[in-house]
């Protein structure tokens, strides 16, 4: 374990040193503090059903802008690595392949955690200034925070895989984000197509992000998507090894 965590503080420090996860940091919180506050000007002085904290989270602006971001956080794990040649250099130290691949992921893991976490205090202003609450129950807040986490997860390992598979990290961004929308907007298909039925709108909605989302920021706490979302993500993160492996073996 000592091994991995080396490897995974290598992972984090790197984030951080590098301008990128600057940029993509001011451009989250930019677009999410955008998206607050044009929530707020819509709900003011009228009567809604929903609460802040549940119309920041189920916003189509904030999904758009949620894609966006995990093609650049993923996209220079391996590519970068093949491209430079150092991964030659990580393969001879004293550490197994798995070691590798999840210490990138936690690593593109945490940045992701620490991208959420300035946004926990735009709840926390307005209710210092409202004296109103932004979320109907704590719950709300855990439901909407543990859906960003889990398909965080998924997303990450799918970006995981995409950037092992090539030396060209805009290729690696192109191929995570064609991935990762085909599976948000799969997730759609039940609000557009109106013509079919309800078991397979019921299906549909399981893939669902939206209605996932929808689900767990009113604090009602849905085991279905934890199951869906670390079951895929295992998938995707023993398919990088599987593709790590073999390319490590062409070098």
């Amino acid at each position: 374990m000592r091994k991995f965590f080396v490897l995974l503080t290598r992972e984090v420090r790197s984030y951080f040193y590098s301008p990128v996860a600057y940029i993509v940091l001011v451009f989250f919180l930019f677009v999410c503090g955008v998206q607050f506050y044009t929530q707020l000007s819509f709900m003011n002085g009228q009567a809604v059903s929903y609460s802040v904290q549940e119309a920041f989270f189920n916003s189509v602006f904030f999904w758009f802008a949620f894609v966006l971001i995990f093609p650049l956080i993923t996209m220079r794990l391996f590519a970068e690595e093949f491209k430079l040649g150092t991964i030659e250099s990580l393969m001879t130290a004293p550490v197994r392949d798995w070691q590798v691949v999840l210490a990138k992921f936690f690593g593109a893991l945490v940045f992701y955690v620490v991208l959420w976490i300035p946004t926990l205090l735009y709840f926390a202003i307005f209710q210092v200034i409202t004296k109103q609450p932004a979320a109907s129950s704590a719950g709300a807040y855990l439901g909407s925070y543990l859906m960003m986490l889990l398909l965080g997860m998924f997303y990450v390992s799918i970006g995981c895989l995409a950037s092992v598979l090539t030396k060209n990290q805009i290729v690696a961004a192109i191929i995570s984000f064609c991935v990762i929308t085909v599976h948000f907007f799969s997730g759609l298909l039940s609000f557009i197509m109106r013509e079919i039925s309800s078991a397979t709108r019921q299906l549909l909605g399981y893939f669902s992000a939206i209605e996932q989302m929808g689900t767990l920021s009113r604090g009602e706490i849905d085991t279905r998507p934890m199951v869906l979302y670390i079951s895929m993500t295992i998938v995707m993160l023993v398919l990088t090894h599987q593709a790590f492996q073999s390319r490590k073996w062409r070098l």
